[in-house]
């Protein structure tokens, strides 16, 4: 599984993965009708885009049981256990307490990933990244705005700083293109192999 902060470059990598390593690729489903009232901090919005990420990041995992089973590989481009950083980051206390219960229940039926890679990136990069992608106009219409991503990139790093329920690969992405040179992604395709128990930090090859 691939994750980072919004901006990070998740699914583009995972694509990528996917086409090389000859593997299933999920995606994330990133329609969520409640994302554009939460980004206009309209009351109660947070906790409804909160539990709709939630059931539906519950309803694709658990669907992974039933997987093809001739697919050696499957790449997805988010770790359920993220959603805990949104939560805690966006919920009052009282919405903190249903969410929780919730999840707990959830998180007993999603597998566990054999490896986890967190793409780690400043957050003016991530921000100019997010500016390019408002170019396009097929982007999404709702971004975050500059202090919250300032918060979710530091509550991203305090998770995965603490995170010890899989493999790790921490992948420093400052200089790395997620959609650029085959060679810069063979290298990293070796240090995915080479992976072993614990945590390991990269800096990719640029070119």
């Amino acid at each position: 599984m691939i994750e980072g902060p919004i901006g990070a470059g998740k699914t583009a990598l995972a694509e990528r993965l996917g086409t090389r390593l000859d593997a299933t690729v999920v995606l994330e489903e990133g329609e969520n009708p409640f994302l554009a009232d939460f980004y206009a901090d309209r009351p109660g919005a947070a906790l409804q885009a909160q539990l709709f990420y939630l059931l539906n990041r519950h309803r694709q995992q658990t669907s992974l049981r039933q997987a093809d089973l001739f697919s050696q590989t499957t790449i997805c481009d988010y770790l359920f256990d993220k959603d805990k950083i949104f939560a805690y980051l966006n919920l009052d206390d009282n919405e903190l307490f249903i969410y929780q219960r919730l999840y707990d229940l959830l998180a007993r039926e999603v597998p566990p990933p054999d490896l986890v890679l967190y793409l780690q990136a400043p957050t003016d990069v991530l921000l100019r990244r997010l500016r390019q992608r408002h170019a396009d106009p097929d982007a999404a219409a709702f971004e975050p705005d500059s202090e919250y991503l300032r918060e979710l990139n530091e509550a991203y790093h305090h998770f995965f700083f603490h995170y010890n329920a899989t493999p790790l690969l921490v992948v420093e992405t400052s200089q790395f293109d997620s959609e650029g040179s085959e060679e810069a992604l063979d290298d990293l395709v070796k240090q995915i192999r080479g992976m072993g128990p614990g945590k390991r930090y990269y800096v990719p090859r640029t070119k």
